[in-house]
């Protein structure tokens, strides 16, 4: 299976796969009438701290689209066997397959994930296709939610953006509708469906110049059926790519305000990296994670905080397209689990 995605950044840059603040999505939903553990470091290191790790335990994660190259060359066993040496705990599958490494079936998949000491928490799968048999959440739902039972997860979604019927306000009022639809049947099996961001969610309707897509989202789905997974690094490429309307008026907006403001809905992150550089296409240029100027101590810490000190996120390593996939997982690994709290 591969991702599917009809984002138009995607498809620029990708082989695959605002709410203006607090007060502006609010604003937005008014506008459209609705309601809405690792040992201490001995020494602090640039980044770092004397204090408590910030990554929640046992919640070091890994989205499996950064390893498919290994994963299709050497198995998901031994891709597992290294991210347990590495100190993973959670995986998220980006498809079921395992190329020239062999077929296998889901029940085998999941025993092999349990045998490594990982746990399963999410999927990536496609929101909508052409092709009327396409395994997609619109075309195959069924089969979806029963692939996502079978592998024991509790969180199924999609990393393709809501651009089905176009940019407009009601063409993502028609998605929402679609994915309150999606978030229902899931819910049915005790699984949370979500969306992930790129960042031309955080772009202005073209009918709506004064409202950013991504408040429609949030309006017009139903924070029980519909959650989000916060791809930070995107997320801050949005912030860079939109901090204006089309008019040229000022419309900045933290990422972070919208997980603080809804945390509940973000029970997911990418924690993907990169180095603001503005001759990039889109003002960044990936990097792994902890070689890039995202203050993921700040974003970690704070989203910890305001849920009460509880480990209640998932955080997944990701890079779209790293050198080399290991070296990536183990280097991201070791960063989170060094960030500390800061002394005092």
């Amino acid at each position: 299976m591969k991702h599917t995605s009809t984002d138009p950044e995607l498809a620029h840059r990708l082989t695959r796969r605002s709410m203006l603040g607090v007060a502006a999505g609010a604003t937005a939903a008014a506008l459209l009438g609705t309601t809405a553990a690792a040992p201490a470091a001995a020494t602090e290191l640039p980044g770092q701290g004397l204090g408590r790790p910030v990554l929640p335990p046992g919640r070091l994660g890994i989205q499996l689209y950064s390893l498919r190259d290994k994963v299709a060359t050497l198995g998901f066993a031994q891709v597992f066997a290294e991210l347990q040496r590495y100190g993973y705990d959670e995986v998220e599958y980006a498809g079921y397959t395992q190329g020239s490494a062999g077929p296998l079936t889901l029940a085998q998949l999941k025993q092999l994930t349990h045998d490594h000491g990982l746990r399963a928490i999410g999927s990536h799968v496609g929101y909508y296709s052409d092709n009327p048999t396409a395994y997609t959440f619109a075309q195959n739902l069924t089969r979806v939610l029963d692939d996502a039972e079978a592998l024991g997860l509790k969180h199924i979604g999609t990393a393709s953006g809501p651009w089905r019927y176009g940019a407009t306000v009601d063409g993502w009022k028609r998605c929402a509708e679609e994915f309150n639809r999606f978030g229902a049947e899931a819910k049915k099996r005790g699984m949370k469906f979500y969306q992930h961001n790129h960042s031309e969610e955080f772009s202005f309707a073209t009918d709506r110049p004064d409202v950013r897509l991504y408040d429609v989202l949030l309006a017009e789905t139903d924070p029980s059926l519909v959650h989000l997974e916060m791809d930070i690094f995107w997320a801050y490429v949005g912030q860079y790519r939109y901090s204006r309307r089309v008019d040229g008026t000022p419309a900045p907006f933290d990422p972070l305000d919208y997980v603080l403001a809804q945390p509940d809905r973000y029970p997911l992150f990418h924690v993907k990296d990169g180095t603001r550089d503005g001759s990039a296409p889109y003002g960044y240029q990936m990097t792994d994670v902890g070689d890039g100027d995202i203050d993921y101590r700040r974003f970690i810490a704070e989203v910890t905080r305001i849920s009460g000190g509880r480990p209640a996120h998932h955080w997944q390593a990701e890079r779209d397209n790293p050198t080399d996939s290991l070296s990536f997982a183990r280097r991201s690994g070791d960063h989170l689990h060094s960030l500390r709290e800061k002394a005092g």
